[in-house]
């Protein structure tokens, strides 16, 4: 069982089957509560935008719940954890990430195709944290036992909350694009910066080059996104640069918790380098393209099928 709800309907209701379909329980009912709620709301106006802004909120919400609820988690280790416990506090955040990614999945808040591409960005983030604190780009707390090579295991569901940001984003705003690239030159743009994270220690860096690629690559795509009734759209490379912004946001509320620190945080924390957001992006780029392999990029609905799915 995956949590994802099919919905029989009218031929003419075809953009909201095909909605309804993506979403998972929970969030069928309360998509459904949604509807009768603001059915009769203005269409027009601001009493429409101000609608349309609350409902993209919302949305934005519901979509980082997991990353929300293990960001609260590091923050509340910080300020109650006690430093004498017999359970090391990076075991703990271990412990309450995996109870957190249980529950998602047993409340259906996740489906199953979802666990897929979180489970990918565990393993990359892994993999990652593993060499780079292996070289110092940061370190972590060497208390615990949950842990593999010096890097605590809750460190891979930072990633997958990220991807968990990702898909949840791609179905509740039901996404479109036009013009977008090749799936296989995203793929070898995204292998391309993932190296780079690697090899820029030993070799040339070529994080500026990897982003220029990235800004030719995607600079035709336009992204589709339904919110309430009206579907705004926006350069794709817009929402990367965003995205990355609100990362490093949360960067700095996890350093300050001290959930991982930089060398220069190791005398007394501070805001991180703006210079990480460059690093962002590029993480970005492969968080994008990891998700596209589950779900491919389509075409934005055409107007009439919006209509159905909002109505």
């Amino acid at each position: 069982m995956t949590g994802e709800v099919p919905v029989v309907t009218g031929p003419s209701q075809r953009g909201a089957r095909e909605d309804a379909r993506q979403l998972t329980a929970v969030e069928l009912a309360l998509d459904r509560g949604a509807h009768r709620l603001l059915a009769g709301a203005s269409e027009r106006g601001i009493r429409a935008g101000f609608i349309e802004f609350l409902v993209f909120g919302a949305k934005q919400a519901w979509a980082c719940i997991f990353g929300a609820a293990l960001l609260a988690a590091i923050v509340a280790a910080r300020l109650w954890y006690p430093d004498d416990a017999a359970l090391a506090r990076n075991d703990a955040l271990t412990i309450a990430a995996v109870v957190i990614q249980v529950v998602m999945v047993a409340t259906r808040l996740e489906s199953g195709r979802e666990l897929w591409v979180i489970v990918l960005f565990h393993l990359t983030g892994t993999v990652m944290e593993i060499f780079k604190t292996d070289v110092g780009s940061w370190s972590y707390d060497g208390d615990g036992v949950l842990r593999i090579a010096g890097v605590p295991l809750f460190t891979g569901f930072m990633y997958a909350a990220v991807g968990s940001y990702m898909v949840r984003v791609y179905r509740l705003f039901d996404l479109g694009f036009t013009r977008y690239p090749r799936r296989w030159l995203t793929v070898v743009v995204a292998v391309a910066i993932y190296a780079n994270f690697f090899t820029h220690h030993f070799i040339v860096d070529l994080r500026w080059v990897l982003v220029a690629a990235v800004v030719v690559v995607w600079w035709p795509t336009v992204m589709h996104f339904r919110v309430w009734r009206r579907t705004p759209r926006m350069p794709v490379l817009v929402s990367f640069v965003l995205v990355a912004l609100f990362i490093w946001f949360a960067e700095n509320i996890a350093t300050w918790a001290g959930a991982w620190l930089y060398p220069d945080q190791l005398d007394g924390w501070h805001l991180v380098s703006p210079s990480k957001l460059v690093s962002w992006f590029l993480l970005m780029i492969i968080s994008v393209v990891l998700v596209t392999l589950v779900y491919p990029p389509r075409p934005p609905r055409s107007s009439s099928d919006n209509s159905a799915a909002s109505s």
